[in-house]
Protein backbone atom coordinates (compact mmCIF):
# COMPACT_ATOMS: atom_id res chain seq x y z
CA UNK A 1 0.00 0.00 0.00
CA UNK A 2 2.23 2.61 -1.58
CA UNK A 3 -0.34 5.54 -0.46
CA UNK A 4 -0.33 4.32 3.14
CA UNK A 5 3.82 4.54 3.13
CA UNK A 6 3.62 7.93 1.70
CA UNK A 7 0.96 8.88 4.53
CA UNK A 8 2.50 7.48 7.35
CA UNK A 9 5.67 9.11 6.16
CA UNK A 10 4.57 12.57 6.69
CA UNK A 11 6.90 14.27 9.29
CA UNK A 12 4.87 16.46 11.38
CA UNK A 13 7.25 16.60 13.65
CA UNK A 14 9.74 17.98 11.64
CA UNK A 15 7.46 20.34 9.65
CA UNK A 16 5.84 21.69 12.60
CA UNK A 17 9.35 22.67 13.97
CA UNK A 18 11.01 23.84 10.86
CA UNK A 19 7.68 26.11 10.94
CA UNK A 20 8.85 27.49 14.22
CA UNK A 21 12.50 28.15 13.61
CA UNK A 22 13.54 24.57 14.95
CA UNK A 23 15.10 21.59 13.64
CA UNK A 24 14.12 18.47 15.93
CA UNK A 25 16.37 16.63 14.03
CA UNK A 26 18.97 18.39 15.30
CA UNK A 27 17.60 18.64 18.98
CA UNK A 28 17.34 16.55 21.79
CA UNK A 29 17.18 13.55 21.00
CA UNK A 30 17.01 14.14 17.50
CA UNK A 31 13.59 12.00 16.94
CA UNK A 32 11.06 14.12 14.75
CA UNK A 33 8.59 12.12 16.88
CA UNK A 34 5.95 13.55 19.37
CA UNK A 35 8.17 12.83 22.39
CA UNK A 36 10.92 15.19 20.77
CA UNK A 37 8.25 17.92 19.98
CA UNK A 38 7.28 17.96 23.41
CA UNK A 39 10.35 18.35 25.22
CA UNK A 40 12.03 20.91 22.12
CA UNK A 41 8.83 22.76 20.93
CA UNK A 42 6.73 22.50 24.29
CA UNK A 43 3.83 20.52 25.52
CA UNK A 44 1.16 22.13 23.05
CA UNK A 45 3.44 21.10 20.25
CA UNK A 46 3.80 17.87 21.74
CA UNK A 47 0.05 16.88 21.91
CA UNK A 48 -0.53 17.89 18.40
CA UNK A 49 2.35 16.06 16.82
CA UNK A 50 0.79 13.66 18.57
CA UNK A 51 -2.46 13.31 17.72
CA UNK A 52 -1.24 14.66 13.51
CA UNK A 53 0.70 11.00 14.20
CA UNK A 54 -2.08 9.44 15.12
CA UNK A 55 -4.35 10.70 12.92
CA UNK A 56 -2.04 9.70 10.02
CA UNK A 57 -2.34 6.14 10.74
CA UNK A 58 -5.95 6.24 11.07
CA UNK A 59 -6.45 7.22 7.99
CA UNK A 60 -3.91 4.91 6.40
CA UNK A 61 -5.87 1.61 7.76
CA UNK A 62 -9.30 3.35 6.49
CA UNK A 63 -8.35 4.88 3.07
CA UNK A 64 -7.85 0.91 1.74
CA UNK A 65 -11.72 0.53 2.35
CA UNK A 66 -13.23 3.67 0.97
CA UNK A 67 -10.74 4.02 -2.32
CA UNK A 68 -11.03 1.64 -5.51
CA UNK A 69 -7.56 0.40 -5.60
CA UNK A 70 -8.26 -2.78 -7.70
CA UNK A 71 -8.02 -5.09 -4.13
CA UNK A 72 -11.66 -5.98 -4.08
CA UNK A 73 -11.16 -9.38 -3.51
CA UNK A 74 -9.12 -8.89 0.02
CA UNK A 75 -11.29 -8.63 3.20
CA UNK A 76 -11.51 -5.66 4.90
CA UNK A 77 -9.70 -6.39 7.21
CA UNK A 78 -6.34 -7.29 5.35
CA UNK A 79 -6.84 -4.19 3.61
CA UNK A 80 -7.15 -2.23 6.40
CA UNK A 81 -4.04 -3.68 8.33
CA UNK A 82 -2.18 -3.67 5.19
CA UNK A 83 -2.61 0.01 5.26
CA UNK A 84 -2.00 0.35 8.49
CA UNK A 85 1.52 -1.25 8.40
CA UNK A 86 2.31 0.31 5.41
CA UNK A 87 2.11 3.60 7.45
CA UNK A 88 3.66 2.55 10.75
CA UNK A 89 6.72 1.62 8.06
CA UNK A 90 6.64 5.02 6.33
CA UNK A 91 6.94 6.39 9.69
CA UNK A 92 9.68 4.71 10.85
CA UNK A 93 11.34 5.00 7.54
CA UNK A 94 10.05 8.23 6.10
CA UNK A 95 10.53 8.39 2.24
CA UNK A 96 10.40 12.61 3.16
CA UNK A 97 13.20 12.22 5.35
CA UNK A 98 15.93 10.21 3.74
CA UNK A 99 14.37 6.97 5.31
CA UNK A 100 14.21 8.74 8.62
CA UNK A 101 12.04 8.52 11.42
CA UNK A 102 9.77 8.30 14.59
CA UNK A 103 9.62 5.14 16.75
CA UNK A 104 5.93 4.55 15.63
CA UNK A 105 4.16 4.86 19.23
CA UNK A 106 1.34 7.16 17.86
CA UNK A 107 0.87 6.23 14.23
CA UNK A 108 0.81 2.63 15.23
CA UNK A 109 -2.05 3.67 18.00
CA UNK A 110 -3.90 5.46 15.09
CA UNK A 111 -3.78 2.38 13.31
CA UNK A 112 -5.06 -0.39 15.83
CA UNK A 113 -7.74 2.68 16.77
CA UNK A 114 -9.30 2.58 13.36
CA UNK A 115 -9.36 -1.57 13.19
CA UNK A 116 -9.44 -2.71 17.28
CA UNK A 117 -10.56 0.45 18.90
CA UNK A 118 -11.33 -1.49 22.61
CA UNK A 119 -8.09 -3.09 22.62
CA UNK A 120 -6.15 -0.25 21.56
CA UNK A 121 -8.18 1.89 23.86
CA UNK A 122 -6.87 -0.53 26.98
CA UNK A 123 -3.09 -0.36 25.67
CA UNK A 124 -3.65 3.93 25.76
CA UNK A 125 -4.98 3.24 29.42
CA UNK A 126 -2.02 0.98 30.19
CA UNK A 127 0.34 3.34 28.79
CA UNK A 128 -0.84 6.38 30.91
CA UNK A 129 -0.71 4.14 33.95
CA UNK A 130 3.38 3.49 33.02
CA UNK A 131 3.89 6.91 32.29
CA UNK A 132 2.92 8.10 35.38
CA UNK A 133 4.24 5.27 37.71
CA UNK A 134 7.37 5.52 36.41
CA UNK A 135 7.85 9.47 36.88
CA UNK A 136 6.85 10.37 33.48
CA UNK A 137 9.11 8.44 31.34
CA UNK A 138 7.29 7.70 28.10
CA UNK A 139 9.64 4.80 26.89
CA UNK A 140 8.24 3.07 30.38
CA UNK A 141 4.62 3.58 28.59
CA UNK A 142 5.30 2.85 25.27
CA UNK A 143 7.46 -0.46 25.78
CA UNK A 144 4.68 -1.91 28.18
CA UNK A 145 2.06 -0.91 26.13
CA UNK A 146 3.95 -2.27 22.94
CA UNK A 147 4.41 -5.43 25.08
CA UNK A 148 0.94 -6.35 26.23
CA UNK A 149 -1.02 -5.51 22.94
CA UNK A 150 -0.86 -8.52 20.87
CA UNK A 151 -2.63 -9.96 24.48
CA UNK A 152 -4.92 -7.55 24.60
CA UNK A 153 -5.98 -8.23 21.12
CA UNK A 154 -6.60 -11.70 21.06
CA UNK A 155 -8.21 -11.38 24.68
CA UNK A 156 -10.76 -7.82 23.36
CA UNK A 157 -10.64 -8.35 19.80
CA UNK A 158 -14.04 -10.02 18.59
CA UNK A 159 -14.12 -13.31 17.85
CA UNK A 160 -13.47 -14.96 14.42
CA UNK A 161 -11.35 -15.63 11.61
CA UNK A 162 -9.52 -12.20 11.41
CA UNK A 163 -8.84 -12.31 15.52
CA UNK A 164 -5.64 -14.46 14.34
CA UNK A 165 -4.54 -12.18 11.63
CA UNK A 166 -4.60 -9.12 14.17
CA UNK A 167 -2.94 -11.07 16.77
CA UNK A 168 -0.27 -12.22 14.62
CA UNK A 169 0.32 -8.60 12.92
CA UNK A 170 -0.60 -6.38 15.87
CA UNK A 171 2.67 -8.57 17.17
CA UNK A 172 4.82 -7.74 14.60
CA UNK A 173 4.11 -3.97 14.94
CA UNK A 174 4.87 -4.50 18.35
CA UNK A 175 7.97 -6.02 17.73
CA UNK A 176 9.20 -2.78 15.16
CA UNK A 177 8.04 -0.75 18.33
CA UNK A 178 10.26 -2.54 20.23
CA UNK A 179 13.27 -2.59 18.50
CA UNK A 180 12.98 1.68 17.95
CA UNK A 181 12.80 1.86 21.75
CA UNK A 182 16.57 -0.87 22.11
CA UNK A 183 18.20 2.35 23.08
CA UNK A 184 15.59 3.16 25.65
CA UNK A 185 15.81 -0.09 26.67
CA UNK A 186 19.70 -0.26 27.19
CA UNK A 187 19.25 3.31 29.42
CA UNK A 188 16.23 1.83 31.57
CA UNK A 189 18.44 -1.17 32.58
CA UNK A 190 21.40 1.41 33.34
CA UNK A 191 18.86 3.86 35.15
CA UNK A 192 19.57 6.76 32.86
CA UNK A 193 16.03 7.58 31.17
CA UNK A 194 15.06 10.67 31.52
CA UNK A 195 11.69 11.49 32.08
CA UNK A 196 9.75 14.15 29.67
CA UNK A 197 8.62 15.96 32.47
CA UNK A 198 11.09 17.15 35.32
CA UNK A 199 10.07 16.81 39.17
CA UNK A 200 11.11 20.45 40.13
CA UNK A 201 13.67 20.90 43.29
CA UNK A 202 12.32 21.57 46.31
CA UNK A 203 8.61 23.00 46.86
CA UNK A 204 6.74 26.38 46.59
CA UNK A 205 6.99 28.43 49.47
Amino acid sequence: MFLGYLLGGLPWGLWIGRAKGVDLTALGSRNIGATNAFRVLGPAWGIAVFVLDAAKGSLAALLPRWLPIGTATLPPLALSLAGGVAAVLGHMLSPWVRFRGGKGVATSLGVFLAIAPIPSLIAFGLWIALFLASGFRVSVGSIGAAAAYPFLVWFFASAGAGRALLTAVSGAIAAFVLIRHRENIRRLLAGVEPPIVKKREGGAR
